[in-house]
């Protein structure tokens, strides 16, 4: 897990990241992040993400996939295919958004 401050020390948001599945799967990375809302829109997700991906490079990882990214979640969506990773399924009516309804899960996938 890594923690992105500022030089203040306020906590801007976190990556967790982790092998995505155990077993014959292990050789595939995943992360998951937070960004507190006031520090949204600043490159926090962007840094946080490009951290996780060098981390699983070296690491040994041979790709990284996030197994449920919200399609409505377009912000999120977009720096992840700005960053290479791109949608390789989707599952239709998989969350259901307390606003939109029901709506698709993405599943994003990066080559390492």
């Amino acid at each position: 897990m890594v923690v992105a401050v500022d030089d203040a020390g306020t906590v801007l948001g976190t990556a967790k990241m982790n092998r995505n599945h155990m077993g014959n799967g292990s050789h595939v990375a995943s992360a998951t992040y937070m960004v507190d809302p006031a520090h949204s829109g600043q490159g926090v997700g962007r840094a946080l993400c490009a951290y996780s991906v060098d981390w699983a490079r070296t690491s040994g990882y041979r790709a990284m996939q996030f197994n449920a990214v919200v399609e409505t979640n377009t912000r999120a969506v977009k720096l992840y295919e700005s960053i290479g990773f791109e949608v390789i399924g989707t599952l239709p009516e998989g969350f259901a958004h307390p606003t939109e309804g029901y709506v698709g899960l993405h599943i994003m996938h990066k080559a390492l």
